[in-house]
């Protein structure tokens, strides 16, 4: 969600073109209702990119009228398309239908060959322009307060949920059971175009995130204290007690955000991303991060982790 976010910005920035503030997608497999001021600070975001791109809450009501008409166009970009096809693309769309809706969420902008200005500006979108809400922002510090009282912390990213695992096919480990059930959900969604996948190949390729038992060895072999907190940044993790049982008997000061905050997270049911954005605060403010799969989230958090930490040493 955070990269392509940066990445609309940026796009509108190369095309001079008014940015409307992201829809968010609702028909994911978590079903999250929630709309960009439920994650962001919506203000701060249009605020702080004033000088560079014209952003707007809505259309003005001009446009909105030719959109309910059905007079826009809408497309799905192509995915890890360089900044020349927007421009030869899009471009030539929005001039001839004044509003266009790119409607994929996991498209991304090549990076290579961008204009050292427009990854700039990416940068400051991500690190600067993206304020979580003030609501979310107090729990993570309140999750932070909690974990820092009892001395240094882990986050764990295990990227071991339902989705996860039916989207990649990565099935080590599961029951008959669980493969099937696994397999139908890939076959549900119909964006998921990766059908027919073997799980042993994908695996052996490195493909794989670790299972809750691989991470205990990890964990291990790294010589990580096994008394050390280990706060658990994931969703639900597929099996539940049972694949989490070796990791917990070698790290037993294991906690969730719902074990620390338990009642104060009534607001957040059933609002993944705005969990997520919880566990990317915690995330920020750990001793030490690891993720257990090479994903957005991984990637994001390690990138933000650096710059704060080049930003505390100058």
């Amino acid at each position: 969600m955070r990269a392509a976010i940066c990445d609309m910005v940026a796009i509108a920035r190369y095309l001079n073109v008014t940015l409307i503030v992201p829809e968010l997608d609702k028909t994911s497999f978590w079903n999250d209702p929630s709309e960009f001021k439920d994650i962001f600070d919506v203000d701060h975001f249009i605020a702080s990119l004033r000088d560079e791109v014209r952003i707007l809450k809505e259309l003005p009501p001009r446009l909105k009228t030719r959109v309910e008409l059905g007079m826009l166009y809408s497309l799905p970009p192509i995915s890890w398309s360089d900044i020349s096809y927007y421009h030869n693309q899009i471009l030539p769309l929005l001039q001839k239908h004044k509003v266009v809706h790119l409607n994929k969420t996991d498209a991304r902008l090549a990076n290579n060959g961008l204009p050292l200005e427009i990854q700039k500006l990416r940068c400051r979108v991500n690190f600067k322009a993206l304020k979580f809400t003030s609501q979310i922002e107090e729990l993570g510090r309140r999750v932070v307060k909690i974990l820092r009282e009892k001395g240094p912390f882990l986050v764990l990213h295990l990227r071991y949920e339902m989705d996860m695992l039916a989207f990649s096919g990565c099935t080590h480990g599961c029951n008959i059971e669980e493969v099937e059930e696994l397999t139908q959900m890939r076959y549900a969604y119909p964006w998921w175009k990766e059908k027919v996948i073997n799980s042993d190949m994908k695996r052996k390729e490195g493909l794989c995130p670790l299972t809750p038992e691989e991470t205990a060895l990890v964990l291990t072999a790294l010589g990580i204290d096994h008394n050390v907190q280990i706060y658990i940044a994931a969703g639900e993790i597929y099996g539940g007690q049972r694949r989490m049982a070796a990791l917990a008997e070698a790290f037993p000061n294991l906690v969730r955000k719902e074990t620390l905050l338990k009642s104060d997270l009534k607001f957040f049911q059933n609002h993944s991303s705005q969990m997520a954005a919880l566990d990317y605060l915690v995330s920020l403010e750990s001793d030490i991060f690891i993720p257990t799969y090479d994903g957005n989230m991984a990637k994001v958090v390690e990138g933000h982790r650096r710059r704060l930490f080049l930003c505390q040493s100058a």
